[in-house]
């Protein structure tokens, strides 16, 4: 029962950070801005990006679970928070103010920070920490994506 309660509540703070995200974007995606960027060959439809992402949070919802039910230390608690920030903020420079630069440095962060939780929690997590591996991987992809902008825009 207990895994159950925990997992509800990183879902809740997860999807709130893609809600918040979202609401950030100030339109994001459709506007005319983003539409008439030079964007790299190998971006996925739009569509993806929701799959993508709600796919995502379910699983670091399930890794976050299982870490916090061995390390409930304030490191945790604090690179999670982090990670929550990056995540939301990405949006608001990239989309909103259009700092392409910031959001690419942003990213980079972000990414870090997440192959960190993949690689330092190893000892506790064993086979687990692979919950976190979909975040890492799709967040490479996502850094490319942000990369070839800030070069050829």
């Amino acid at each position: 029962m207990k895994f159950y309660k925990g997992f509800l509540l990183f879902l809740f703070i997860n999807f709130s950070a893609l809600a918040i995200g979202s609401w950030l974007m100030n339109g994001g995606p459709r506007t005319e801005w983003y539409i008439n960027l030079n964007q790299a060959p190998w971006s996925p439809p739009g569509w993806v990006f929701g799959v993508a992402w709600s796919s995502i949070m379910i699983l670091f919802s399930v890794y976050m679970t299982f870490l916090i039910q061995v390390d409930r230390s304030k490191k945790v608690i604090i690179l999670f928070s982090l990670q929550f920030i990056l995540n939301v903020i990405w949006n608001y420079f990239f989309f909103n103010q259009h700092m392409i630069i910031l959001g690419l440095l942003n990213i980079i962060v972000l990414t870090l920070l997440m192959f960190y939780f993949l690689i330092a929690y190893n000892h506790n997590l064993k086979h687990k920490r692979f919950y976190v591996l979909p975040y890492c991987l799709w967040l490479l992809i996502a850094t490319s994506l942000n990369l070839y902008i800030a070069l050829y825009n």
